[in-house]
């Protein structure tokens, strides 16, 4: 009786193992573990290769400092791609800023307000995104440093409304990664473009005053 009992409270015991862990599928014709992999399976060696060297996490640290540091955003007026005074003032920051770190790449995204078809708005939040492009390339960056232009038209706005919404109508740049080609740039050493910024940003003035002929006096520099 009690052998019985023990072997009744196994199967139990399997049976709710069996419960818990879900259906089991088998594949015959398909390779070994085709099931298992999602499309993903690399991501996880992706992700602990970029911490190694270095590259996740001074991107985030730049992308954040860039987006700090300088206005990452300029609007449009409804239905337009054209940049204004406004929008040319703040592209000229950007590429001020962009010019110091010639190792990173920048990637620009075009948005738009909910007014109007989503193919079009599509369209629109790609023009939008070009114009950026354009004018930072006009500014002496160069092209293949702006790595993409994407275009997320109304799917993202920052001011939920059907109506013209001009803070939605906009594009943001950000930092996006590091251009690998670059002569600076070495494996593991990201490092060096931080602290070659901050030795140069840390650096005084010099305190020493010139005399020149005549008694005119300037500060050293």
């Amino acid at each position: 009786m009690m052998k019985k009992t023990l072997t009744f409270l196994s199967v139990m015991a399997l049976g709710a193992c069996a419960t818990n862990t879900g259906p089991v599928y088998r594949s015959y014709f398909d390779q070994a573990g085709s099931l298992v992999d999602g499309g993903s399976f690399g991501n996880a060696n992706m992700n602990n290769m970029q911490i190694m060297n270095g590259e996740k996490s001074y991107t985030h640290d730049l992308s954040n400092r860039f987006a700090t540091e300088v206005l990452s955003t300029v609007n449009f007026a409804f239905n337009s791609a054209q940049l204004d005074a406004g929008a040319r003032d703040t592209l000229r920051e950007q590429a001020t800023w962009i010019k110091q770190f010639p190792e990173v790449r920048f990637r620009v995204y075009g948005h738009t307000d909910a007014v109007g078809s989503s193919a079009f708005n599509k369209r629109l939040g790609l023009a939008r995104a070009n114009a950026v492009v354009g004018y930072l390339s006009s500014q002496g960056i160069s092209r293949p440093r702006l790595e993409a232009v994407v275009s997320f038209g109304e799917t993202q706005p920052l001011i939920v409304t059907q109506g013209r919404e001009r803070r939605n109508r906009r594009t943001v740049t950000e930092v996006s990664g590091f251009v690998k080609s670059h002569p600076i740039i070495m494996d593991g050493k990201y490092a060096q473009v931080i602290h070659r910024e901050y030795i140069t940003s840390a650096k005084p003035a010099s305190d020493l005053t010139l005399v020149k002929a005549g008694g005119s006096t300037t500060a050293a520099q």
